[in-house]
């Protein structure tokens, strides 16, 4: 093991084989790409390569394959990119290999070869177990296959978390209330509960600017939120983050807490964002969004980045702020001494004051009340 702070690797797998009308992810749909999707594979594994060069020896946590549908991919790519992480840094014992999976059944039957692949922790976007929001969020499954994949999912990996959307036009609480305790039954150690968000850009912008649905108000939504802890704490889930519950410590998301905890990451595959520590700063890197361009960039450059920024402390506090403040145990006030803000800060004693901070020296945690908030919050902090 090394003495340099931990590090996860996230590897973008940009197709899909259908774009959903909510995601203003970076990708790309799958049909007729085989032969770039196979170059794709290869150019990622000299990227990590190539950035290994950059990070030196680290202790390795997690890996993490994201999209897009990495589902999608051939296992064998995944084996090579797994194999190839764990060759160039040092695995943790019991390192985290997740990777991102839609439920229908066709990709369910990848999931023994995905597991012998390496893949450790399944995230399985159920979304919704109702028909009629399925078709809404323009899934390409219904709730009988996603109750498959889940049990597949089950049965193939030793850890499993379920990703499921709320706040939809329409949705009472007692109704996402039900459907959540049908996802835990499925045998989930994880759950993540994300509010419907209308990004700039995407379908559901465009049809929500038209009129075509209008999104639940802020204090219906406020009642889904609360729905959500309740329903998931009743059941054994702690939220260790806003938007995510695990029964127990060893069901939190690994890789997930790198980004929270603020340590470093290599981005591999299309518009993949990394943090690196280099020379003594915080450095930003992005990867160039088109598959084609990725590959090309490797090519020619080593490294699959096309952007490669040092941030300033104060935006590096900026972004401790922004991560920190989402899980529980919050932030460190060292990591965010560069914004002045300190356990005797006016702004940090008022939020105190109103219960949205707790009182702590050591650490800057916002609360219960305060992640209900946590948007606003935030803000205030940031801007002390």
């Amino acid at each position: 093991m090394t003495d340099a702070p931990p590090l996860g690797v996230y590897v973008h797998w940009p197709y899909c084989a259908k774009i959903c009308p909510y995601c203003d992810f970076n990708v790309f749909k799958a049909r007729g790409r085989d032969a770039e999707a196979a170059g794709l594979a290869r150019a990622i594994v000299a990227d990590l390569e190539a950035q290994r060069a950059l990070t030196g020896s680290r202790d390795l946590v997690s890996v993490f394959f994201g999209g897009g549908t990495p589902s999608l991919m051939e296992p064998e790519w995944a084996a090579q990119i797994v194999a190839a992480a764990r060759r160039l840094w040092t695995p943790a014992p019991d390192l985290e290999v997740s990777l991102e999976a839609n439920p229908t059944d066709a990709e369910a039957g990848r999931f023994a070869a995905l597991a012998d692949a390496g893949v450790t922790r399944l995230s399985l976007g159920l979304q919704a177990l109702d028909d009629a929001a399925l078709r809404f969020l323009g899934r390409n499954h219904d709730a009988a296959e996603g109750r498959r994949a889940a049990e597949a999912a089950g049965r193939a990996f030793p850890r499993l978390s379920l990703d499921l959307i709320y706040a939809l036009p329409g949705q009472a609480p007692a109704a996402w209330a039900r459907e959540l305790e049908a996802a835990i039954d499925l045998g989930a150690e994880h759950v993540s509960p994300y509010q419907l968000t209308i990004e700039a850009g995407t379908a559901f912008d465009r049809a929500v600017r038209r009129g075509a649905f209008k999104p639940p108000g802020e204090d219906l939504g406020a009642e889904l939120y609360d729905t959500t802890q309740a329903t998931l704490e009743a059941q054994g889930f702690e939220a260790y983050e806003v938007s995510n519950h695990a029964r127990g410590e060893a069901a939190r998301s690994r890789h997930n807490l790198v980004y929270w905890k603020g340590w470093d990451y290599v981005g591999a595959g299309p518009g993949a964002h990394g943090r690196l520590t280099l020379d003594g700063a915080r450095v930003a890197t992005k990867a160039a969004d088109r598959p084609a361009d990725y590959v090309r960039q490797v090519a020619e450059a080593g490294v699959g980045f096309s952007e490669r920024e040092r941030l300033s402390p104060v935006e590096a506090a900026e972004e401790r702020l922004l991560s920190g403040l989402r899980i529980a145990e919050g932030t460190p006030f060292e990591d965010v001494a560069a914004l002045e803000l300190r356990p005797d800060h006016p702004t940090v004693r008022r939020m105190i004051e109103l219960g949205l901070v707790a009182d702590d020296p050591e650490r800057l945690r916002a609360t219960r009340e305060g992640r209900r908030v946590l948007d606003r919050l935030t803000m205030e902090l940031a801007t002390a």
